[in-house]
């Protein structure tokens, strides 16, 4: 990652970035504001630094990538997040999502599977000082049940299928959005209505990299 410098060329570069969102329908104010506050070449290799407010995904390492701000503003619309929200991420990735949702007044507690990714992230992370960002190492099928139940649950990579443990792991009332598919997701919202009882629905197409199981240690 990079020297933290946030110039009024990388200020204008975003808000070209947000009037771009904007046009292509996201229409939530307070993800705009978010991610137009929130420098995103930070989440990147100074490599990408060129290119960090186009509307596209980038590489980040261990096989991952950053998601297009389009996708990122797309789901974060989806959560309708409230202040003071208990919010699991699952998929930490470069933190870019989790410093949106801090950003928008959520208590956030995230999960990345790679330990390499999960150690960059965290110290980026811990470096912005956004203070409701909280960190794990885990397999993001089981959750975090032990910080359970959660008002929004966000997942940021495509899975085959809802896994039950998030599904228990959310507060009645609470929504639930994630990916699902296998070459091509369909996102969707599930809204927690009781114990047993749960709503669905679909919206639009997109492409993520897989959701999968297990912790992955880094090379030594």
């Amino acid at each position: 990652m990079q020297t933290m410098k946030d110039t009024y060329r990388h200020k204008g570069m975003r808000r070209r970035l947000i009037a771009q969102l904007r046009t292509r329908g996201i229409k939530d104010e307070g993800v705009l504001m978010a991610m137009g506050e929130l420098p995103r070449h930070y989440f990147l290799d100074k490599a990408f630094e060129e290119h960090a407010y186009e509307d596209k995904a980038f590489p980040i390492g261990s096989e991952q990538t950053i998601s297009q701000p389009y996708t990122v503003a797309y789901q974060t619309s989806l959560l309708n997040v409230q202040k003071r929200d208990k919010i699991l991420e699952v998929g930490t990735g470069s933190g870019y999502q989790a410093a949106v949702l801090a950003l928008l007044g959520a208590r956030v507690y995230t999960v990345e599977r790679q330990e390499a990714l999960f150690y960059a992230t965290k110290t980026l992370l811990d470096a912005l000082q956004l203070g409701n960002i909280r960190c794990f190492l885990r397999d993001g099928y089981k959750g975090l049940p032990e910080y359970a139940p959660f008002d929004k649950i966000l997942v940021t990579a495509g899975a085959n299928e809802v896994p039950e443990a998030l599904l228990q792991q959310l507060a009645v009332g609470g929504i639930l959005v994630i990916p699902v598919g296998e070459k091509v997701q369909k996102m969707y919202r599930i809204t927690r209505l009781s114990d047993t009882d749960y709503q669905h629905e679909s919206f639009d197409d997109f492409r993520f990299v897989p959701f999968l199981e297990g912790i992955q240690k880094k090379d030594v």
